[in-house]
């Protein structure tokens, strides 16, 4: 990835940033494995945009990167997913931030996943947009004529951060629209040596009636406590519950599938339809061992679903433990990021037919960035 940014010329300035892949020694069953979000070679300019700064007002029009809870790409894989289209954001109104954007493009990870004849390039700009929609939900990506999105962020209250968001996408899957919608509290309290957090999230979408069979009007409602920075350890508890008849669609992009209950790598498990999760997680930060730059953290899940009519899948229960391990280096090699990630997946589960199965699986993922 390369990225280049111009100095302001009476407030203008252009941006720029390419992405290229290759995977050349890879197998066919890795290639089959991966084509909807790791294989594929080739480049993509990801970037390419006017932006205009004025007073407290910025504007950015063209290919960018986006990174709001209901509009977001995903920057988990090779290639960073970008959209097309415009972003306004404002903070002219003291302790606040506003965002408007408008999209009508999305770059995806690979060529195979907006079309599966196109396989081994990486991801172009389309219509075909991806959608953050619980495990085993009816659409994960579609067709999108356009999307919008309106945000609000507000610090007035000391130590207190309010969010709220709203997002529509249009002629979805060329069947109707869709309204997501977003709102979230985070509180900390400073005390003698640690901190404690208080976290709630609320997150819904509806959709036409044109849409109802897919069963995607669905809700998230989730809570966190946490202890942190206390002689370098982290400790928080997290629980949610879904709505108990469909699907959420958590945004647009691959990107706003994070929510307190989910893991690092399958995080959509915990807002799927009629499923009660919970999540502990411990952190520590070896900068109190001399250690800077080292942090790490490890997990334990669970996910409960239901009974749930019309799927695949009718019920089950997730089990997972995962762990992360980063080093971002300082001195020579400053600009040097290790990171180390594992998580193994248990789940028991109830097919259609009524036969009971158990899949278990082992994911481990090294990145290795180097910013210069």
């Amino acid at each position: 990835m390369l990225n280049y940014i111009t100095d302001p010329l009476y407030g203008f300035r252009l941006g720029v940033t390419a992405q290229s892949n290759y995977s050349p020694f890879a197998s066919a069953n890795e290639k089959a494995l991966y084509q909807n979000d790791m294989y594929g070679s080739g480049a993509i300019l990801s970037e390419a945009y006017l932006g205009y700064a004025i007073g407290k007002t910025d504007i950015k029009i063209g290919r960018q990167f986006i990174t709001t809870p209901l509009l977001a790409g995903s920057g988990s894989r090779m290639i960073k997913e970008s959209f097309e289209g415009a972003t306004i954001i404002n903070t002219d109104i003291p302790a606040t931030t506003l965002v408007a954007g408008y999209v009508n493009k999305f770059e995806a990870r690979t060529s195979t996943f907006a079309a599966a004849t196109d396989v081994g390039s990486v991801g172009d700009f389309t219509k075909t947009f991806a959608l953050s929609v619980g495990k085993g939900g009816a659409i994960t990506k579609a067709y999108i004529d356009d999307a919008y999105t309106m945000m609000v962020t507000n610090k007035s209250i000391n130590n207190l951060t309010l969010t709220a968001q709203y997002a529509g996408a249009e002629d979805v899957a060329h069947l109707g629209n869709v309204n997501l919608y977003h709102a979230e509290a985070n509180y900390v309290l400073p005390m003698n040596g640690f901190k404690l957090g208080f976290d709630a999230m609320y997150r819904a979408s509806s959709t036409d009636s044109a849409l109802d069979d897919k069963l995607l009007e669905g809700s998230y409602l989730g809570g966190r406590i946490g202890i942190y920075e206390l002689a370098g350890f982290g400790i928080s508890f997290a629980a949610s519950k879904s709505d108990k008849s469909d699907d959420l669609i958590a945004g647009i992009g691959n990107g706003p599938d994070s929510t307190y209950t989910g893991t690092i790598l399958t995080a959509v498990q915990s807002y799927a339809r009629n499923t009660t999760s919970y999540e502990g997680k411990v952190s520590y930060d070896f900068a109190k061992l001399g250690l800077v730059g080292l942090t790490s953290y490890v997990l334990y899940a669970h996910d409960d679903q239901g009974y749930t009519s019309g799927v695949a899948q009718t019920s089950g229960d997730w089990d997972n433990i995962a762990f992360d391990i980063t080093y971002a280096l300082s001195g020579p090699l400053k600009g040097l990021t290790l990171s180390l990630q594992y998580e193994k997946d248990d789940n028991d589960k109830l097919n259609a037919a009524g036969v009971n199965t158990n899949v278990k699986s082992d994911e481990y993922r090294f990145r290795a960035n180097y910013k210069f």
